[in-house]
């Protein structure tokens, strides 16, 4: 389908889902909810490509696959923190607000894994990369990103760490939109992707479970001082509209992915991580 019409009517399909978002004084109500849950996990196989998902016009999950062309530290690429953060944030989001989501028959969630130069890519408004220190992106890869995101599109990367996952990340994604038109930015709190639904106190540093665990839950950063500081940062279209972000020296997803295995880190990280989640797809969706 042509992607600027389809992604207005999308946009519009979205905005009627978060119109009826619970409000924010809920959350503490919601959390109990997951608390009764917590310990539930979800297991999935391969890749989920659209052509082997059937997805309705609910929301999806939408995952980025990439080639890498190194390894960091505790990183799996593409990815990492796949399958499970993918179909537990579509779970919670079912819980915590009023927005349909995308099921298979058997009434798990129907997260999918695309490619940037899949013409499936555009029927995603909202997709995310994990480990993006780590990727490479060929020309049509870069292209087709450019076009996705001009054309409408929102894309979050996260779980990045340090100087020289960062500098990689830049130079590709300058393959896709130079810095003479699209220069990053750093996002300030009063951001409205940063008060969607859930109103942030600051830039929550969600480490690995696995790093969280060897420091004994004493440290959050995953490089020392070389990641001390959460980054959020973006990159805003011609008009304004907020269309890349990236979390760096932090991993919301992990929040997603662990919420099961340690009740300290449920509730010390996972509730930040949903909260923050939440909020950004609310603005991707309505702007």
């Amino acid at each position: 389908m042509a992607f600027s019409s389809g992604f207005a009517r999308g946009h519009a399909r979205y905005f009627r889902w978060t119109c009826g978002l619970v409000a924010a004084g809920l959350f503490a109500l919601t959390v109990s909810i997951a608390e009764a849950q917590w310990g539930r996990r979800w297991r999935g196989g391969p890749p989920r490509f659209p052509t082997a998902v059937k997805t309705d016009r609910s929301f999806a999950f939408a995952r980025v696959m990439f080639q890498s062309i190194r390894r960091e530290p505790g990183g799996y690429g593409w990815s990492t923190d796949y399958p499970l953060s993918d179909a537990n944030f579509m779970i919670r989001l079912s819980e915590l607000t009023t927005t349909p989501v995308s099921l298979d028959p058997h009434g798990e969630p129907n997260h999918v894994v695309v490619r940037l130069t899949d013409p499936e890519l555009f029927d995603y408004p909202f997709v995310f990369m994990s480990d993006v220190g780590t990727v490479f992106f060929t020309d049509d890869e870069a292209g087709g990103l450019r076009r996705y995101l001009e054309q409408g599109g929102f894309l979050w990367v996260d779980d990045f760490w340090g100087p020289s996952a960062w500098d990689t990340w830049r130079g590709e994604i300058r393959k896709a939109l130079p810095s003479s038109q699209y220069p990053i930015t750093d996002l300030s709190l009063d951001h409205p992707i940063f008060s969607g639904l859930f109103d942030l106190e600051g830039f929550p540093q969600i480490p690995s479970i696995q790093h969280w665990r060897r420091s004994g839950g004493v440290t959050t950063s995953e490089r020392g001082v070389r990641s001390a500081e959460p980054h959020f940062r973006g990159i805003s279209d011609q008009e304004g509209r907020l269309m890349v972000l990236m979390t760096h020296n932090t991993d919301i997803a992990d929040g997603w992915e662990r919420e099961g295995e340690d009740a300290e880190y449920f509730h010390r990280f996972s509730i930040d991580a949903y909260a923050v989640g939440i909020n950004v797809l609310m603005y991707a969706m309505t702007h």
